[in-house]
């Protein structure tokens, strides 16, 4: 049937939705509890959020607004969600920009996202002013001295915090569409440039209401350890979102360090610990040196696979059960979790959040999504639902891609068994042995049982009789002196023949991107022999 065109049915609607409201209702809510905890310093709600509206009212007299593009460079500080917030109250989209990237990287994105403003924060502006310069994008600063002759040279920039000062704070954030564009997060270019992926705020508040609802149980009396970085997508929204939605306490650290993170956790009384698997690792091994303790009440993991023996290990060490999930920058982020209410699966990312549907594909079929019948196949993990992003920003090419028939391709490889999700792994990191297929990250799992392995990465580096080899690199405990040909005879214990690493290198740490994943390029880089 055809009927009229009618902007009551066929328009976007007068609703509005915000992910700035996340602040500016806490700040009615919770307005005398703490935010955040910050080198020794407190900051209320109220006063994060009066101070975000002071931001805000700077950022607005420099004529940003609706749908204007504002890049932050910026570490786990305060005054990340305050520009943060500042820019999504105005109706703007927040572009996080990675905290390792270059000048050039760091022009690219300013260039490809046609950004309008860049706030840096001052430990940053050794990169971020050519970048700013090369790509023609103004610049404002955070954090640097108000004699800016102390921080090295810098007289002469536009510091935020003055303009704030002086500035009308806006009264209420701007009202937006449900479905408008937040933030653009850019992928970390592991198969190329880095692309844009558009997140809505509809996305995003979904997100955090789902989890909050059906996976977790965050209290405004919680305390949240908050050393992911907030750039990225997990501790932007499983952390800082998530935690400032219902009143509770964030604890900021600006760079990842174990002992230093347990002592804070301890002394802060932390007791919800989120992060990636290589945080785990750390913590367990400070707790080798130290005997505190905080009083978890559970730990979350996502990022990469959680080998099972670091669950246990962690369990142990700190009595807090680790739920593992999953989740991509393009799905806001989470598909799925262990919640905290059912028996944990380990080895398994749970169930699928409300909402989000997931379903296995032929991995090999390519411009169609070809879903299996056998309910213990596996193959590609496919995802459709409220969390996924609005596309690539000037990518259509990708975007069409990417989702195929209403289906996101995560290019992940997994099950989905009684309603449980399984990664097996990355479609691109798995390792075909002379025509047999290895997945590194079961291999990897064995190896975290290995007593002398605090972590192992495995790979494969190319072989012209084979195609490809299975190396590892192995991190030693503390103390230990590992021979490599004790643990190739361990993995061979334990593998069929084609699975088990031929070649460990025993390294005394892993390349690691400032979201705390495991750079196995650079690994196959390093090892595969000069030619």
């Amino acid at each position: 049937m055809t009927h009229p065109h009618d902007p009551a049915i066929d328009g976007p609607g007068f609703a509005t939705l915000s992910v700035a409201s996340i602040l500016a209702e806490s700040a009615v809510r919770h307005a005398d509890r703490v935010a955040f905890h910050f080198a020794g310093t407190t900051t209320t709600y109220r006063d994060l959020w009066v101070q975000t509206r002071a931001y805000a009212g700077a950022l607005r007299e420099r004529g940003i607004g609706r749908g204007d593009r504002v890049a932050m460079l910026m570490p786990n500080v305060p005054d990340f969600a305050r520009v943060y917030y500042a820019v999504l109250s105005l109706g703007a989209i927040v572009v996080p920009v990675h905290l390792l990237f270059k000048a050039d990287e760091i022009a690219y994105v300013l260039s490809d996202a046609h950004a309008d403003l860049l706030i840096a924060a001052a430990p940053l502006l050794g990169e971020a002013v050519p970048a700013a310069a090369a790509a023609g994008v103004p610049l404002l600063t955070v954090l640097l001295p108000a004699d800016a002759e102390a921080a090295g040279g810098a007289g002469g920039l536009p510091r935020l915090e003055a303009e704030a000062a002086t500035a009308t704070p806006i009264a209420r954030p701007e009202p937006v569409g449900p479905l408008d564009a937040a933030t653009i997060l850019y992928t970390s270019g592991t198969t190329g440039t880095p692309k844009g992926a558009v997140g809505s705020h509809l996305s995003i508040i979904e997100q955090v209401h789902t989890t909050l609802i059906d996976a977790f149980d965050l209290r405004s009396d919680d305390i949240v350890f908050g050393g992911l970085p907030l750039f990225h997508t997990f501790g932007q929204t499983a952390v800082m979102n998530i935690a400032l939605r219902v009143g509770a306490s964030v604890v900021l650290l600006p760079r990842f360090d174990a002992d230093e993170a347990l002592a804070l956790m301890v002394g802060l009384d932390v007791t919800v610990f989120t992060a990636v698997p290589t945080m785990y690792v750390g913590m367990l091994e400070a707790a080798r040196r130290s005997g505190a303790r905080p009083p978890l009440r559970y730990a979350v993991s996502g990022g990469a696979a959680l080998p099972v023996a670091v669950l246990e290990a962690f369990r142990d060490a700190f009595g807090a059960d680790v739920h593992e999930g999953y989740g991509l920058t393009e799905t806001a982020p989470t598909v799925s979790s262990n919640p905290l209410r059912q028996p944990i699966r380990p080895g398994t990312v749970g169930r699928p959040l409300w909402g989000v549907d997931v379903a296995i594909a032929d991995p090999d079929v390519e411009g169609a999504v070809a879903l299996l019948d056998d309910p213990e196949a596996l193959g590609e993990i496919v995802v459709r639902g409220h969390n996924l992003f609005k596309g690539y920003l000037g990518r259509a090419d990708a975007s069409a891609d990417a989702v195929v028939d209403g289906w996101f391709r995560t290019g992940d490889l997994g099950t989905h068994v009684d309603g449980v999700l399984t990664i097996v792994d990355r479609k691109k990191d798995m390792i075909v042995r002379s025509g047999y297929n290895v997945y590194p990250t079961e291999v990897e799992a064995v190896l975290a049982r290995h007593p002398g392995i605090a972590v192992a990465a495995v790979f494969g580096v190319a072989d012209d009789v084979r195609g490809q080899e299975v190396h590892a690199a192995v991190v030693p405990h503390d103390g230990v002196a590992l021979d490599p040909d004790d643990v190739v005879a361990f993995a061979r214990e334990r593998f069929a023949a084609y699975k088990y690493p031929r070649v460990v290198h025993v390294v005394p740490s892993l390349p690691l991107g400032a979201s705390g994943k495991v750079l196995k390029r650079d690994l196959v880089t390093r090892f595969t022999p000069v030619r």
